[in-house]
């Protein structure tokens, strides 16, 4: 069966409806095309205008978008004789042909270039024989750049040549709105990293880490010196003494400083479990492991690992470990490729190390690996001239935590002083926590820090002054000077009172008194007898 003609003669199978003709819409359908497949935005406009230039009719191609800082019209990209180039040159609202159509948001048609005084032609792309055609790039009224072109084809029908024009601008426009809301998250996201990274960094820097007396200057030298170098580091020390915060320190003082800081408690794990969570596994290699799963090392690459509790690790996995620290390489667990990290190890015991390499329970080879540089942290006993500055600093973070205004007296501190803080500043920490609950008025005196329980362990030494220097073991004589100054009339009764054991008479011959007026004092200014 034969077809019939189509109506209208042989020129309206060329046509649509919209009135463009098959070569348009073969062009659209490739700009649309083109502007799904990336979102390069100088890659994806370069192509739109080859696209106009090869396959399109249109010559010396231009797009400007807004710079959304200046409210100008930046020149993007644009196209001469098939060369595509970018250029510096930006247009201010109203300002030429090009800044009308970006304020007006209408499509402008000239017939002769040369002809229209609003012309500036700051591109120098244009040919003057030719028209010229610039149409808004707008999502919702929101103008976000222009197109212009010259038309080389169809120009005996301008209205028809800005038409597509607009078409090709509508399809621009999501790309560019897209662009734009992608480049303000990205813009926001690095400010929001930035600001976390300073955050961080002041967190974990050396500020955090109080610390005055001679034994913790030394430590602070050694971090400082430490932190310059990709060296590994073995932080010594009882539970409690912070040793964390040294790694941190070393991390965020370190070029690393922008690179992955990661953790892993060594105890926490047995040693099947510990292997798949330092090197990771392949799915399928134990029964559980359905996807693949990247290890510690991995997740640290370019950044710091820190090892907290090494001592504890199996003789079996210290062969395994061994092997990542001297070579710098590893397999997935259930897995054959052989993985490279670049990571700087910092690990952390409070064991005797040398004690267990002399019993053979800790590898003499991984001890020297892991040893090159050994930072001691002391204990509390032992820098007991840091605790006043560690209570107040400790105070002012529970107070962060707790919303509220907290301070500690000096008599508080004098009791924190005579303690022989076993937990070191871990205890120290949770001691003042639990006096500051005990506290309604948000001042933690002596009596709070009785509360908290930490005065039925109070022993005997010799309180040195606030900031002073630091204590020995008590010889005889008072623990507290009874005729500081500094001291109020309350404080010297305790004070007394401690010092006699608790018994009125003997306190009262220390402070010259007769047991009838230390029996007044007591009462009076509401000091609660302890029972020896």
């Amino acid at each position: 069966m034969k077809e019939s003609a189509p109506v209208g003669g042989p020129d309206h199978c060329d046509r649509c409806e919209c009135g463009l003709i098959r070569t348009d819409i073969d062009v659209l359908f490739k700009v649309s095309q083109v502007l799904s497949h990336s979102l390069n935005l100088h890659e994806t406009l370069e192509q739109v205008l080859t696209l106009l230039h090869d396959e399109g009719g249109f010559a010396n191609g231009m797009i400007s978008l807004l710079d959304e800082e200046t409210g100008n019209l930046n020149l993007r990209i644009a196209q001469k004789e098939g060369v595509v180039s970018s250029g510096t040159i930006s247009y201010r609202p109203g300002e030429g042909v090009v800044g009308e159509i970006m304020e007006t948001c209408v499509a402008v048609v000239v017939p002769n270039i040369s002809k229209e005084p609003k012309f500036l032609g700051r591109s120098g792309a244009y040919d003057p024989d030719l028209p010229f055609i610039g149409v808004p790039i707008f999502v919702g009224g929101t103008p976000l750049g222009v197109l212009a072109a010259q038309p080389t084809t169809g120009s005996e029908d301008l209205y028809e040549r800005s038409r597509f024009m607009e078409m090709i601008a509508n399809l621009i426009a999501q790309t560019v709105r897209l662009w734009v809301q992608l480049e303000n998250e990205k813009r926001e996201l690095k400010e929001e990293r930035d600001t976390l990274r300073r955050a961080v960094k002041h967190e974990h820097g050396f500020a955090n880490i109080v610390g005055r007396s001679q034994i913790m200057r030394a430590v602070f030298e050694q971090v400082r010196l430490v932190s310059a170098w990709n060296t590994t580091v073995l932080i010594r020390g009882e539970s409690g003494t912070g040793k964390e915060l040294i790694a941190n320190a070393i991390h965020y003082n370190s070029p690393r400083a922008n690179g992955p800081s990661i953790k892993l408690n060594c105890a926490a794990l047995p040693d099947n479990l510990l292997e798949s969570e330092l090197f990771g596994h392949e799915k399928g290699a134990f029964t559980g492991a359905n996807t693949q799963h990247k290890g510690r090392f991995e997740m640290a690459h370019g950044g710091t690992l820190f090892l907290d509790e090494i001592g504890e690790i199996s003789a079996a996995f210290q062969a395994k470990l061994l092997r990542v620290l001297q070579e710098g390489e590893f397999e997935r667990v259930g897995g054959s490729k052989t993985l490279k990290v670049d990571v700087r190890v910092i690990t952390a015991t409070n064991r005797d190390l040398e004690a267990e390499v002399e019993s053979g329970a800790f590898r003499e080879d991984l001890y020297y690996r892991l040893n090159v540089m050994p930072i001691n942290m002391p204990p509390l006993r032992e820098r007991s001239e840091d605790i006043p500055d560690l209570a107040r600093f400790l105070i002012a973070k529970i107070a962060k935590h707790q919303s509220r205004e907290l301070e500690i007296t000096d008599s508080a501190v004098r009791v924190l002083l005579r303690h022989n803080w076993p937990g070191n500043v871990r205890e120290l920490e949770n001691a003042l926590e639990r006096a500051a609950i005990m506290s309604e008025s948000g001042v933690i005196d002596r009596d709070a820090v009785a509360l908290s329980g930490l005065s039925d362990k109070v022993v005997a030494v010799a309180a040195p002054s606030l900031g002073g220097a630091p204590p020995t073991i008590a010889t005889p004589g008072p623990v507290v000077d009874l005729n500081d100054p500094n001291l109020d009339e309350r404080e010297r009764v305790i004070a007394a009172l401690e010092e006699a054991g608790w018994v009125q008479a003997k306190a009262a011959r220390l402070l010259n008194m007769t047991p009838r007026q230390i029996a007044y004092r007591i009462r009076t200014l509401n000091i609660r007898m302890r029972q020896i």
